[in-house]
């Protein structure tokens, strides 16, 4: 950014103008990239346009350090784009601004991100005097009073944290939908899935409220609301970002913590403020050789990329979502990068039977440890249909099976490993198909026969890399045809979130997406 001033005045002006229409700014207009702030001269107001929602996490934080704006102007800015765009999407399990102006009021860190906005996902992070709820009638008032490692390292940041987002039940699911919260819709199209189980968080970043926001991914639920709301979304290697201290893995080390940016740059910072073990880690992701804000500037070399189109399991596959890894493809090509089709070695069954395996005991035991708190036992009255019917299913896994199931997904891992001494990056679509309508992936659907059936075809490809806890990333470089967004998925070696990254940077500013903007 340069150095031209923006008034005070100026920012709260354009806020106003945000919430007294709504945004503007279409698929139509030109991509322009986040990491490319625009010029502090062409901040200003200008009938319903508003400039503030074209700087990234970064870029806002640059406007606070140089006291262009004060971390509280800058909330109020926010409140008033939320109050506006949030009754359309239901994004939200919880709102506390007071506590956000308390936090600003205490005083802020002089973090990378000093001042700007943020939001939590309701599911597995603890921020004190706040509910966290799992998205399950069980845990409704279920209210900590202390900051889990990630949270306090947010706080560090200087991140002021406004609201918990939606997550369906426990994360269960593809969809951000619930019994306790309802439906969170894409901006996009308000009557399609934003994508789960981060599809609150992928909903707010995607209209601009924030530009960015917490996520985790135990089975692809940061890259899938990503693909599903145009946004980029890392999940990094398993170890690389803290998840404690009321528990330190999540399905035996299948879920990671992180979040959903409009700017790779945004993601590399938010990783360096966070990564890092904690006392009684059982995991340590191998340290990087410099810190990963560096990497987005950083030439990625010429890449061996696996291009694995086909569906692991021969599932169907949308005309638009192979359009859009192949179209990757030819745009990795042009950029020096080696194309070569090859699939992993992995036999879908095998892992997919292992993931769930583990899946429904660790959920068995969640509703088991619930009982304490309730004061009696979990019912089928107290739950969704198939969260009932998993844990269920998790009851009735020996104690062979289960340890079998584990010791699979290291032989997984080890499979994955082997294939990739080959290549360097794995090419795939994030999702069989576009974002399908609200209530086909709901956990408390019509059939669970048929949702089973569904949520399969839908999100074939993610659940692997948390098996084998490799990093990757859904990154948005396709629309379709009627302006739905579709991500395309890369997958590093174990460890190598530096190389994604550095890949990353330079898709964006080959193909720029952060102009590309829902209607809503």
């Amino acid at each position: 950014m340069n150095n031209n001033k923006i008034s005070r005045r100026q920012l709260l002006e354009l806020s106003a103008a945000a919430t007294v229409g709504a945004i503007v700014n279409t698929i139509d207009q030109p991509s322009t990239s986040a990491s490319s702030q625009p010029s502090t001269e062409s901040v200003r107001l200008s009938g319903l346009t508003a400039e503030y929602d074209q700087y990234d996490g970064l870029g806002l934080a640059a406007l606070v350090a140089k006291r262009q704006v004060t971390p509280l102007e800058l909330l109020n800015a926010v409140k008033q784009r939320f109050e506006a765009v949030n009754p359309k999407l239901n994004a939200t399990a919880q709102v506390f601004f007071d506590k956000a102006e308390a936090q600003i009021k205490q005083g802020l860190p002089a973090g990378p991100f000093k001042g700007v906005p943020f939001v939590l996902k309701d599911l597995g992070q603890q921020l004190a005097g706040t509910i966290t709820s799992y998205g399950s009638r069980v845990f409704k008032d279920n209210t900590p009073d202390f900051d889990s490692t990630l949270v306090a390292r947010y706080k560090q940041a200087g991140l002021v944290m406004f609201a918990k987002t939606t997550s369906p039940e426990f994360g269960l699911t593809t969809t951000t939908e619930s019994v306790l919260f309802g439906k969170t819709r894409n901006p996009w199209n308000l009557e399609r899935t934003s994508g789960g189980s981060s599809g609150g968080s992928s909903a707010l970043v995607a209209s601009r409220v924030v530009p960015m926001a917490h996520g985790s991914d135990g089975g692809g639920s940061i890259r899938i609301p990503a693909s599903c709301c145009g946004l980029f979304g890392l999940k990094p290697t398993r170890g690389r970002v803290p998840i404690g201290p009321t528990q330190f893995e999540g399905w035996n080390g299948c879920s990671h913590h992180h979040a959903l940016t409009i700017s790779v740059r945004d993601s590399a910072a938010l990783l360096d403020a966070t990564a890092g073990a904690e006392l009684g880690s059982p995991y340590f992701s191998p340290a990087p050789a410099r810190p990963f804000l560096k990497e987005v500037d950083a030439d990625p070399g010429k890449l061996r990329i696996a291009l694995a189109v086909a569906t692991p399991a021969g599932t169907p596959l949308d005309p638009e979502c192979k359009r859009a890894a192949l179209d990757a493809a030819k745009l990795c090509e042009s950029l020096g990068h080696k194309i070569e089709e090859a699939q992993p070695p992995i036999e879908d069954a095998w892992m997919r039977n292992a993931f769930l395996t583990v899946l429904r005991v660790s959920l068995a035991r969640t509703l088991d440890d619930a009982a304490k708190p309730l004061g009696r036992a979990v019912t089928d009255k107290d739950v969704e249909p198939v969260t009932w019917a998993l844990a269920q299913a998790g009851l009735a896994v020996n104690s062979v099976a289960y340890s079998r199931a584990i010791a699979t997904m290291h032989q997984v891992g080890l499979a994955m490993a082997k294939f990739q001494e080959k290549y360097d990056v794995i090419l795939s679509p994030t999702l069989a198909k576009p974002p399908v309508p609200l209530g086909v992936l709901s956990l408390s659907p019509a059939s669970i026969m048929a949702y089973t059936k569904d949520v399969t075809e839908f999100g074939p490809y993610t659940a692997l890399y948390n098996v084998t806890g490799q990093p990757s990333m859904s990154v948005p470089l396709h629309w379709s045809a009627d302006g739905l967004p579709i991500g395309v998925m890369f997958s590093g070696r174990f460890g190598e979130d530096a190389m994604l990254l550095r890949l990353a940077a330079q898709l964006e500013k080959a193909k720029p997406w952060a102009g590309m903007r829902p209607k809503i």
